[in-house]
């Protein structure tokens, strides 16, 4: 089912974009607002179906590797940051193909672009936390150390991520970019 995984890890990667810009195109373009609605809900099932699909394999035999681990990680992205994935797109697509106002902008620098880095590497800290909580959960189930070790080594090596992203806060808070005032 190795295969099956990866295929179907595929096609949740290009269904998200393709959910994604046919809600955008249903609200914006075709003014179809419930359909917009119920094909952007389907968007975080994609992962769940993906998680299930890993689960399903581990179940039957299989030995974990980096597709069980990657499956974990897409939906914890999709918790904590599918709904700002989705907004950002909905205003640049608005911008874009509706005359909405220009999508929002992270602050320059100053204390609040600080504030908004820490903020995004917490989330990044979360969505690993649900990662690894997704993949202990998937250990405990399959319950057989010589197929799951890999998954401990996803997760090992999955915490690069939220340490280089450490870099962006103590940057902006250490050498924080100066603001340009706006005054007379």
């Amino acid at each position: 089912m190795g295969c099956v995984i990866v295929a179907i890890l595929i096609g949740c990667e290009v269904g998200f974009w393709l959910l994604l810009g046919l809600g955008l195109a249903s609200r914006y373009l075709w003014n179809r607002r419930r359909l917009s609605t119920a094909l952007l809900l389907c968007v975080p099932l994609l992962d769940v179906i993906l998680l299930a699909a890993s689960v399903m394999d581990m179940r039957s035999g299989a030995t974990a590797d980096l597709r069980h681990g990657i499956a974990a990680a897409y939906l914890a992205y999709s918790i904590v940051f599918g709904h700002s994935t989705i907004r950002w797109a909905d205003a640049k697509f608005r911008h874009r193909f509706a005359d909405g106002p220009p999508p929002w902008k992270p602050p320059e620098g100053g204390m609040a672009r600080t504030r908004y880095e820490w903020i995004f590497w917490l989330r990044i800290v979360l969505a690993y936390a649900i990662a690894c909580a997704l993949l202990l959960g998937l250990v405990w189930l399959v319950n057989d150390p010589s197929r799951t070790g890999e998954l401990i080594n996803f997760m090992l090596s999955m915490l690069k991520v939220p340490l280089i992203a450490l870099l962006w806060p103590l940057g902006y808070t250490l050498w924080p970019k100066k603001v340009e005032s706006s005054g007379a």
